[in-house]
């Protein structure tokens, strides 16, 4: 039975239908509010339905939701909103241009340009490694997850059998053998441990296909495909291409390897060698900045304690700012609910022009008026060349409340040590 068209969803006027898959309906809506236009998916009525699958398929349909709703990226779909109205359960998304998939130009009478091919490969491999950092494994990259805009630019899409491991996403994670059979890694077929690689390994199948027009391990049917998924070697891709360059059947190769171990470790490796072998894409300075980032943050005191996901969550949301000596940072009087930390550098800290102290490497600064929405009480001034972490207190609000007990129990910390060095001055200047 078809689902009926519902003409609203809680703010949203639907328009039309622009596609169905196999977890719902997705519509053209309006959000009147901002004035957008937005994609909004409805839960297939019937699949809820079911006694025996309906919970299981709505905290898949939600997950979708949960998972790459955390996730910035502007090769991933974003994610607005998600609700309940009535029978409906929908998910509002970015409306793409033409919302085409990359399916039709994985087929041999219609293979796209090689340089064109690898530029989405790569995009694809950056958006992965962007999320893996987040903790997040999206289980079912295949071609039709993949969309195009108009200008052929990519957007990763059906985050609805991630896994996120985060501590308060697992009652939303469907387990189990999940991912379209194609584009499985071995170990997804094994049902054994789930990293990042196996998002690897499929983005290697589709890269294969997009390459050739042709399944890497071809299987007419399923037990033979899963066989060779497993057992074999994919099919060398000159055998469909003849010009296909060596250093791009490497690359495809190295991620379809296997051992997970063998594969690349991260989609950044996999796009800096596809920027090596195709000098039109770029190198993928930002990510590499932001590791480098990593790197000096984790580093510090302040965020002793912190996972690493938590971490590359933070950095990523966070305004990285740069300043000279003499620069103004943080200015007397203003109000604002950002805080900062100095990642390199000193700063000095004056009171209506009165020196009161100077700060170095991992400390913070701003945090009462993060805490309290008070003015600014001190002036801020950068000594030398420094770096600094910006951080809103929209960002906080969105982090897990075991990250926002991590926040709170620095603050706690720096204030006491702040309210001991005021005191015990306060002591010498009121001493005989």
């Amino acid at each position: 039975m078809k689902d009926t068209a519902p003409t609203k969803l809680g703010k949203y006027e639907v328009e039309a239908e622009v596609g169905r898959g196999s977890m719902g309906v997705v519509y053209r809506a309006f959000d009147p509010y901002i004035n957008r236009t937005v994609a909004v998916k409805v839960a297939l009525a019937d699949a809820l339905r079911n006694k025996e699958t309906g919970d299981r398929f709505r905290k898949m349909f939600f997950n979708e939701a949960h998972t790459a709703g955390m996730l910035r990226h502007p090769n991933i779909l974003d994610i607005f909103d998600a609700g309940v109205d009535g029978d409906y359960c929908y998910i509002v998304m970015e409306l793409v241009a033409n919302g085409g998939t990359i399916r039709p130009y994985c087929k041999p009478n219609k293979l796209l340009p090689l340089n064109q091919a690898a530029e989405i490969i790569f995009k694809c491999a950056k958006a992965l490694d962007y999320a893996h950092r987040q903790g997040v494994i999206h289980r079912d990259i295949k071609p039709s997850n993949i969309l195009l805009d108009d200008d052929m630019d990519v957007k990763i899409a059906d985050f609805s059998i991630a896994h996120a491991a985060r501590e308060d996403m697992s009652e939303t994670m469907p387990m189990g053998f999940v991912g379209s059979p194609r584009y499985m890694s071995p170990e997804q077929v094994h049902e054994d441990m789930i990293t990042n690689q196996t998002d690897l390994f499929s983005l290697g199948i589709v890269a294969y296909e997009l390459i050739t027009g042709h399944h890497p391990f071809g299987g007419e049917t399923f037990s033979s495909l899963v066989h060779k998924i497993v057992n074999e070697d994919p099919t060398p891709m000159s055998e469909f291409r003849s010009d296909a360059p060596e250093i791009l059947e490497h690359i495809i190769r190295r991620a379809l390897e296997k051992p997970p171990e063998r594969r690349y470790s991260m989609g950044l490796d996999m796009a800096s060698d596809l920027s090596m072998a195709f000098t039109h894409l770029e190198r993928p300075q930002e990510e590499i900045a932001i590791t480098e980032k990593f790197d000096r943050v984790k580093g510090l005191d302040f965020f002793r304690g912190f996972p690493d996901a938590e971490i590359w969550e933070i950095i990523r949301a966070s305004v990285w700012v740069e300043a000279d000596a003499d620069d103004v940072v943080v200015n007397e009087g203003e109000v604002e609910d950002s805080f900062f930390l100095l990642i390199s550098g000193d700063v000095t800290v004056s009171k209506k022009g009165t020196l009161i102290g100077k700060l170095g490497d991992g400390d913070c600064f701003g945090e009462m008026g993060y805490l309290s929405r008070i003015k600014r009480t001190a002036t801020v001034t950068a000594d030398g060349p420094v770096s600094l972490m910006k951080v809103n207190s929209t960002l906080i609000e969105q982090v897990t409340t075991d990250c926002q007990l991590r926040f709170y129990k620095v603050f706690t910390k720096t204030l006491i040590e702040r309210l001991s060095v005021t005191t015990e001055m306060m002591v010498r200047r009121s001493a005989p």
